[in-house]
């Protein structure tokens, strides 16, 4: 019996098929069950059957000749489904990586990354007839691992998909760093043709996965007429709708579920209703067509994103010495404690610049209320209204690297970011 093997395990008047995958310790069995997780089994008192041997080889690769060839087939069939219409809008699908281009590593039962986009229309068979499409894997990631250099190697790439001709971009990456890459393309590209960012909470193997909606709403987003950067996931708990984030205001405020993103400040820009297939709008949006594609990919990337808390030592900011750019997210209307602000005006002499945000998920900061808030304002902070601080530091970064006036730059709207008011929503 070995790593890869389809086994039962009978145990205590349970019953477990599946896949025998390594397990860190000698008590117990690791079983991935047929649905698609994995269950711990003590040893002790199990009786098990090895069914088939090497179903699977021990780099997670199909081993036995009947699943190699089956799953050789459904390739093959999904390759003939995309083949080109000329009734049909073009759209690139552009891979980073992440949980919707993912599988099960049988060596330990993890998820990693390792497809390319064209893999992903062959997992996503749905995705044919929709629209002719064309692959590129820019990076092949977690989307812990995504920097800023990988920022402008895919805004180069969405930029000559764009040039060459697609109508629309899907760009799938993890759900980690989602919302700090679709704000960096945001900033970067002026695009004629909506740019829609998707993924996936729970990867494919999983009964549970939302690969396949979240892909197909991605794209019948980019086939819309909204020419923005976008956020495309799961809008609810249910199967029914993916919501449309406006990249630069979308934040993912959960660690596992669906519909972990949310529109900070407002509603989802959009709707894709699933069964319909309908693409819907609430605001109004930059239309396709209305701007010339344009790029502008130069960042500064000596920036810095600081959360106040109560007791910090100002000598904390000595880290950011230097630093050509510093985000400080303050409490409430974008405070700290008094001690930190004499620390905070040398470095804004020394050159950094250092831009203020909020805590909170919702409103803005305004630093002309509290005693607190003018001496910030006196030392040379920049308000940044109720930019998300992620955003903002992001939008520092772009700023720094390509604007004269980095403070009307910081308090000016350039991709919806910076929202006129503030006004609470149900």
């Amino acid at each position: 019996m070995n790593p890869g093997d389809h086994v039962r395990v009978d145990r205590a008047d349970r019953t477990y098929e599946g896949v025998l995958l390594p397990s860190s310790t000698d008590e117990q069995l690791v079983v991935k069950l047929e649905g698609g997780y994995n269950v711990g089994v003590d040893r002790d008192g199990a009786d098990i059957s090895v069914l088939a041997e090497d179903v699977y080889e021990i780099d997670g690769d199909a081993a036995d000749d009947a699943d190699a060839d089956a799953a050789e087939d459904a390739a093959d069939d999904a390759s003939d489904e995309v083949e080109f219409d000329d009734d049909l809008p073009t759209i690139s699908l552009i891979s980073t990586g992440g949980t919707i281009a993912s599988t099960v590593d049988y060596r330990t039962g993890a998820v990693t990354a390792q497809f390319d986009a064209e893999d992903v229309l062959r997992a996503v068979p749905d995705l044919a007839g929709r629209a002719n499409y064309r692959g590129r894997v820019v990076a092949n990631i977690l989307s812990e691992n995504m920097e800023p250099p990988i920022w402008q190697d895919l805004a180069q790439a969405v930029h000559e998909e764009i040039e060459n001709g697609a109508d629309g971009v899907v760009v799938m990456h993890g759900t980690d760093t989602m919302q700090y890459s679709a704000s960096a393309l945001s900033f970067m590209l002026e695009t004629p043709v909506p740019i829609v960012f998707t993924g996936s909470q729970r990867s494919a193997d999983r009964p549970s996965s939302d690969n396949v909606m979240n892909a197909v709403s991605a794209v019948e987003a980019a086939k819309s007429d909204c020419a923005e950067v976008l956020v495309c996931m799961h809008g609810s708990e249910s199967d029914d709708s993916c919501a449309l984030h406006r990249g630069t205001r979308v934040r993912k405020n959960h660690t596992s579920r669906r519909d972990a993103f949310e529109t900070i400040g407002a509603e989802p820009l959009g709707t894709v209703d699933y069964d319909s297939e309908t693409v819907s709008f609430r605001r109004d949006y930059q239309q396709r067509g209305e701007v010339d594609l344009e790029l502008s990919a130069a960042l500064e990337s000596d920036v810095e994103l600081l959360k106040f808390t109560p007791g910090m030592d100002p000598a904390f900011l000595d880290v950011v010495e230097g630093a050509d750019g510093l985000v400080i997210e303050g409490t409430g209307l974008g405070h700290v404690h008094t001690d930190l602000i004499p620390r905070i005006e040398e470095l804004v002499a020394d050159g950094t610049t250092v831009v203020m945000t909020s805590q909170c998920l919702e409103g803005r900061v305004c630093d002309r209320v509290y005693d607190t808030g003018r001496d910030l304002l006196d030392a040379g902070v920049i308000e940044a209204g109720d930019t998300l601080p992620g955003t903002a530091k992001v939008k520092l970064m772009w700023a720094l690297a390509n604007e004269d006036s980095v403070t009307e730059t910081m308090q000016t709207s350039i991709a919806g970011e910076l929202q006129e008011r503030s006004v609470p929503w149900e």
